[in-house]
């Protein structure tokens, strides 16, 4: 697998991610916190294996050169 996501973006997404996280477990009885820790999860997936569907299929590479 080809790695797409690096330098900011992956930082962006650890950190939006403990957000959603920590925001999903709070309201863990609610819709809307059970989607912000699925969202949180994903988001946490893609920052730790650096790999992102969606940037596969846009054609978006953050690595840069490493």
């Amino acid at each position: 697998m080809e790695r797409n996501v690096g330098g900011f973006d992956r930082l962006g997404r650890g950190i939006l991610a403990a957000i959603l996280l920590v925001v999903g477990y709070r309201n863990r009885t609610r819709t809307l916190g059970a989607l912000a820790f699925i969202a949180g999860s994903d988001l946490l997936a893609t920052a730790v294996i650096r790999r992102c569907p969606v940037n596969a299929l846009l054609g978006i590479d953050t690595c840069g050169t490493e």
